[in-house]
């Protein structure tokens, strides 16, 4: 049978419990409009893999403490800021299946509602003297928007080279995953050495992540994003970058025109799908997906061995067999 996120959780369940608690807590607010859209996010939460990564590091680096749950939610508030930000600048209607925050409450509100999520992490951190944390979440922060703008010029000119791209999904993905594991290992007070292995950790996991992510654009699984957006949103994945770099010029030159010019048309989305599933862009990039998993086990093994060392070894696997 597939491993659940409940048999994931299994070593930090009371933790996982608790911490639902205290973040909503965190998210109250004295004004009645701003309290009714954090209540409205609370109920909306996913998987809640972030928060399980910091405290399964935290547990495999030394006793869970308060400043592990204080690091779990800086890390739930901004990343929910980023999330409520980057719907406006999607104009996405839909987050997770429910209304996006912006489609309910128009922009200026989603906005603000932002700015608000980051403050109340940026104070949780500064009145507990959470420094070390506020730094490591902080950069993620910043490494994120930096990967964000870097996709959007590249997108331009529909130009990446398999490096520009790794360095992308490294700075938009991977850095949070990579920081939620740093945040749990220095929550315990773990020496800087230690905090950099789980760091690098949390990197390849987040890469792999992406990959996956990517992967779902070309039908792998039945569930998961629709067919084709990152190509109608003109996003460079590996698989396509893979495809386009083992074709001729003229192959080469139609599929781009393609994505340019033509990506709003079903059918020629369609075209491009086939294109990168005959020049075997799918198994490229899941051999490359597999490789980061490899890497970050051999990473995680060299952490003494615990419940929460086999519940981490248990998530990296499920971030890469997910449906979705």
């Amino acid at each position: 049978m597939p491993l659940t996120v409940a048999d994931i959780q299994a070593p930090i369940a009371a933790e996982m419990q608790l911490f639902e608690q205290k973040f909503k807590g965190q998210m109250k607010s004295d004004v009645m409009l701003l309290d009714q859209i954090m209540n409205y996010i609370v109920k909306r939460k996913g998987k809640q893999l972030r928060p399980m990564f910091v405290f399964l590091m935290a547990g495999v680096c030394g006793p869970i403490t308060e400043a592990t749950y204080r690091g779990a939610s800086l890390i739930e508030l901004l990343h929910t800021a980023t999330l409520v930000h980057d719907d406006v600048v999607d104009e996405s209607n839909y987050r997770r299946g429910f209304f996006s925050i912006n489609a309910l409450w128009k922009n200026k509100v989603a906005v603000l509602v932002g700015d608000y999520l980051l403050s109340r992490g940026l104070l949780l951190s500064v009145d507990n003297g959470d420094f070390d944390l506020l730094r490591i979440v902080s950069t993620a922060v910043r490494e994120l928007s930096e990967g964000e703008l870097l996709q959007i010029e590249k997108a331009r000119r529909l130009d990446i080279t398999e490096d520009v791209y790794y360095e992308i999904i490294r700075q938009k993905t991977a850095s949070l995953i990579a920081a939620c594991c740093a945040a749990g290992a220095r929550s315990v007070e773990a020496e800087k050495e230690v905090v950099d292995k789980a760091h690098a950790f949390g990197e390849k996991v987040g890469i792999a992540f992406q990959i996956k992510d990517d992967l779902f654009d070309y039908g792998i699984a039945e569930i998961g994003k629709p067919l084709g957006i990152d190509i109608k949103e003109k996003k460079m994945t590996l698989p396509l970058i893979y495809a386009l770099n083992k074709t001729g010029f003229l192959e080469k030159r139609r599929i781009i025109n393609i994505i340019k010019n033509e990506s709003e048309k079903p059918q020629k989305v369609n075209e491009v799908i086939a294109f990168v599933k005959n020049s075997g862009g799918i198994e490229y990039a899941t051999e490359a997906m597999n490789q980061y998993v490899a890497e970050a086990q051999v990473l995680l093994n060299a952490f003494p061995d615990s419940p929460y060392r086999q519940s981490l070894h248990q998530l990296v696997q499920y971030t890469i067999d997910r449906s979705k």
